[in-house]
């Protein structure tokens, strides 16, 4: 057996009585023409190493076998590690490395031996958002992410200051990356059909990523900001700093947090942190 020669997928999930699980938020892309253009907004080359969560019936992890990827796939839902065996039978061996546990607890820098790793997903909806913050902010950095969200939570990672979606999200992803929506997916390519459109973001890291102690102090001030975002800025932040620190940064303390872009975030930042 080869890629080639494997049967469609819904033919696959039939076969073996399979069904999205609502408790783990799947909602499977079959569309193969859809998951081949993910993985080449991916920019993979033949041998990138990948970590991709929540493949279930391995749509996405098809096309990324395809692209001559190494594959680390971690899945929650063991029903599903008949389809995802028989995919690894059919690949290149050793192209494809299954784990089943929880993507939330996984150590990825011991899952792929500290190589560099990008990772590709159509993330399940109810840990796209937490599993982001811990590859954004957490010890072990991608390569680069290319992952698919519902669109309004792409939208709050793409939004610039002054947006309706531009809030603690946004800041933590530009602080951390370059972050741009690259694709549009409508509910109707899923099976189920979500009640919401998707959309497809590309992060990669930047150069000036601020440092961990930076990193802290930021997630701090926007938590604090953003919490109570309809408070001008020397109201919500009165407990870090007030309006002498909000000055300190070159910000006008009557500002409120969505119109604060992300420079002046870690200026802000950095006024805290020699102020501690």
């Amino acid at each position: 057996m080869s890629l080639d020669t494997l049967p469609p997928l819904r033919e696959s999930l039939a076969a073996h009585g399979l069904m999205a699980n609502k408790a783990f938020g799947q909602h499977f892309l079959l569309d193969l023409n859809i998951t081949r253009k993910i993985v080449r907004l991916a920019e993979l080359s033949p041998g990138d190493r990948v970590i991709e969560v929540g493949p279930g019936p391995g749509g996405l992890t098809r096309a990324l076998l395809e692209a001559g990827a190494r594959v680390t796939a971690i899945e929650k839902d063991v029903r599903f590690r008949p389809l995802l065996q028989e995919l690894a039978l059919a690949a290149t061996p050793d192209a494809l490395v299954l784990i089943f546990g929880d993507a939330l607890e996984a150590h990825e820098s011991v899952l792929i031996e500290a190589e560099p790793a990008h990772v590709v997903s159509n993330l399940p909806y109810n840990v796209g958002t937490p599993l982001l913050i811990k590859w954004l902010t957490g010890p072990w950095r991608p390569a680069s992410m290319t992952l698919m969200f519902q669109k309004e939570v792409a939208e709050r990672i793409a939004a610039r200051a002054g947006d309706d979606a531009y809030g603690r999200l946004a800041v933590i992803a530009q602080a951390t990356s370059h972050a741009a929506s690259v694709m549009d997916v409508p509910a109707r390519a899923f099976t189920p059909p979500p009640k919401v459109d998707s959309a497809v973001i590309r992060l990669t890291p930047r150069g000036d990523r601020p440092s961990p102690v930076r990193l802290d102090a930021l997630q701090t001030l926007t938590a604090a900001a953003f919490g109570q975002r309809r408070k001008m800025l020397r109201a919500s932040l009165k407990a870090l700093g007030g309006e002498p620190m909000i000055e300190a940064a070159g910000l006008n303390p009557q500002a409120r947090a969505e119109t604060i872009d992300v420079a002046g975030f870690l200026r802000l930042a950095d006024v805290w942190l020699d102020r501690r």
